[in-house]
């Protein structure tokens, strides 16, 4: 794997939007408006965890995992946050939450519901989720940690953010609750 380039240069505001999307434009407005501090970093596209390590490293947080999950059915969706390092098997947490099985929803759930494209899997992507048809469910080891790591609607930046800030202003303002789980 080829290391990805990231900027050194942080921001701490909203960066200069001008080649940037709407979503990712968005995410700094709404987080400036409920005065959400926030660190951040422009990178090259961190699809996968791997590659996030060294974002990660730059920002000072715990690589942090964000799966997109549905039923057999396709009739409840999940947003799961657990730590980078851990072991995703959906046995387990089928079990935790009393459903046979989970599965990766598709990227066009992912797009209806969080207005997200694959690989830009955020908790910020709840501000999308207007009618609350997506669960968030977060590990016990994650709601430990100070800070989580999340993309701002798009994998070619990442922010750092407090948990609490997240937990306590970001989801009362979209309406949404968490379950905490063990993975």
């Amino acid at each position: 794997m080829s290391e990805i380039y990231v900027s050194r240069q942080h921001f701490t505001t909203q960066p200069d939007c001008t080649r940037r999307i709407e979503a990712e434009i968005a995410v700094y407005a709404l987080l400036d408006r409920l005065h959400i501090p926030y660190e951040g970093v422009d990178h090259d596209v961190a699809p996968t965890i791997e590659a996030c390590k060294a974002v990660e490293e730059e920002l000072g947080i715990m690589p942090c995992k964000n799966l997109f999950l549905r039923n057999r059915q396709k009739t409840s969706f999940y947003l799961l946050l657990m730590p980078g390092e851990k072991k995703f098997l959906t046995k387990d947490l089928s079990g935790q939450l009393h459903i046979s099985r989970l599965s990766f929803a598709e990227p066009e759930f992912m797009e209806k519901y969080l207005g997200l494209t694959p690989g830009s899997v955020s908790v910020l992507g709840l501000m999308n989720d207007s009618g609350r048809d997506v669960s968030l469910l977060i590990d016990r080891d994650l709601l430990s940690c100070q800070y989580i790591g999340c993309h701002p609607c798009i994998n070619t930046s990442s922010l750092k953010i407090k948990t609490g800030d997240i937990l306590n202003k970001f989801l009362e303002h979209t309406g949404h609750s968490y379950c905490e789980v063990t993975l």
